[in-house]
């Protein structure tokens, strides 16, 4: 697909991939901190973080490289270059925003923060999707896995939520409100923002 594009075509695509990457890292790391637990995968990182010290950001990359690994041995059409320039931009970005964000204390607004954030990642996923420059890690894991067991997506993400969920709660993440907020809001609102965003990013796209 890359080699059919214009040198102007991937340059906007990029600029897309970048600007889905930051918004959806602003986004994820607002709703994890305002105190009502974690994302699916960023209850995996937080496990991850307080068992090996390693920060938030990087354990994001080290989750991502692995998925990544699985991907491309199962089914590598899964991966683009939009799969490793999101995770160079976004992960690094988790660190830096996670420091900069202020909560209330006051839990109404801060469930509020909680959900804009959400909402904010949702639509930088969206945003990032629209490219169609590769899936992100944990999306081209959970089709890999699909491909490979020959099993339907929506049960091969299923599998995937609850395993990494389970396996972040055991290490000492924080499963929440978040968690279950995160996994209905988000379907949605990254269904909506591709189709939209689509139209500039790929102006000749067509929608049935």
């Amino acid at each position: 697909m890359v080699g059919d594009m214009t040198a102007g075509q991937i340059t906007r695509q990029v600029v897309f991939v970048v600007v889905g990457s930051t918004v959806s890292a602003y986004g994820i790391t607002l709703a994890i901190h305002a105190g009502f637990g974690s994302a699916t995968l960023a209850v995996l990182w937080q496990g991850i973080s307080k068992v090996s010290g390693i920060s938030l950001g990087g354990s994001s990359m080290l989750v991502a490289v692995i998925m990544i690994a699985i991907a491309w041995k199962f089914d590598p059409t899964q991966i683009g270059i939009g799969t490793i320039l999101y995770q160079i931009v976004y992960s690094p970005l988790v660190d830096v925003f996670s420091i900069l964000h202020r909560y209330s204390g006051f839990a109404p607004i801060d469930f509020v923060l909680m959900l804009t954030g959400i909402a904010i990642f949702a639509v930088g996923i969206g945003t990032y999707s629209a490219t169609d420059l590769g899936r992100g890690s944990y999306e081209a894991f959970s089709f890999a896995l699909a491909q490979r067991f020959n099993r339907g997506i929506s049960k091969a993400r299923i599998a995937c939520d609850v395993s990494v969920v389970a396996l972040g709660f055991v290490l000492g993440g924080v499963f929440g409100l978040c968690t279950i907020c995160t996994i209905f809001m988000s379907g949605p609102i990254i269904g909506a923002t591709v189709k939209r965003v689509r139209r500039f990013v790929q102006p000749d796209f067509q929608t049935r």
